[in-house]
């Protein structure tokens, strides 16, 4: 799916959002912490390995990471050490990314609101309050809240079930591939944020940021006042 073109008509429910890289810009962080980590042991990191992990539960980084560090039986090891490393980049927070502030204040009050985000409850919570975000959501639901996490579709699923919200009247906004298949898989109708030009993104509807105006026109939201 390219472009802003309409697979089909998005519907008038609740909205869930992804955390890191749709609100908050942690990819940075983790890019930083994954370099970092790479360099431990001198192995390059590219835009497939970024790729291959953007969006991935802990466990699943720790899997991706013992092979592509060429360290079997390490993953428990090297998925904290990634953490420890991120964590360290985010000491200060995360920035709110472009259009998120505006966004979710403009439909707040009008529709449910949601996150379901692979991070740990708690350390989702932090950085929601740290942006001053946290109060804006009826429900935030972590990847320590399900048995499966992205890309299954437990974690939608489960963010709609708290929603009381039918799946197929629900919008999903992402940016990676494990979140768009978790929320495509879910039932919810997809917005994705194409950062990543080489990223395969199964999505109703893409756009690059939460300003662009053709997510308010399906969020059936006023343009942004230049």
């Amino acid at each position: 799916m390219t472009g802003a073109a309409l697979r089909r008509q998005p519907p008038a429910g609740p909205v869930v959002f992804d955390c890191d890289g749709v609100l908050l810009d942690t990819e940075a962080a983790w890019t930083r912490a994954y370099t970092s980590l790479f360099a431990r042991h001198r192995t390059p990191f590219g835009a497939r390995q970024r790729q291959a992990l953007l969006g991935r539960s802990l466990d699943a980084v720790g899997w991706l990471l013992e092979e592509f560090l060429d360290q079997p039986g390490h993953a428990d090891q090297l998925a904290a050490q990634a953490l420890r490393l991120a964590r360290a980049e985010l000491r200060h927070g995360a920035k709110l990314l472009p259009g998120a502030a505006d966004l979710v204040s403009d439909l707040r009050g009008h529709r449910p609101l949601g996150v379901a985000s692979n991070a740990a409850r708690r350390h989702l919570l932090g950085l929601l309050k740290d942006a001053g975000l946290a109060d804006a959501f009826e429900v935030i639901v972590g990847g320590d809240d399900v048995q499966r996490p992205k890309p299954a579709p437990d974690l939608y699923l489960e963010a709609c079930r708290h929603l009381d919200a039918d799946p197929a009247a629900t919008i999903a906004i992402e940016d990676s591939p494990a979140g768009a298949r978790s929320a495509r898989t879910a039932g919810l109708y997809v917005i994705a944020i194409a950062t990543a030009p080489q990223a395969i993104l199964d999505a109703d509807l893409l756009a690059t940021s939460l300003a662009t105006t053709s997510i308010r026109t399906a969020l059936r939201l006023p343009p942004t006042p230049p």
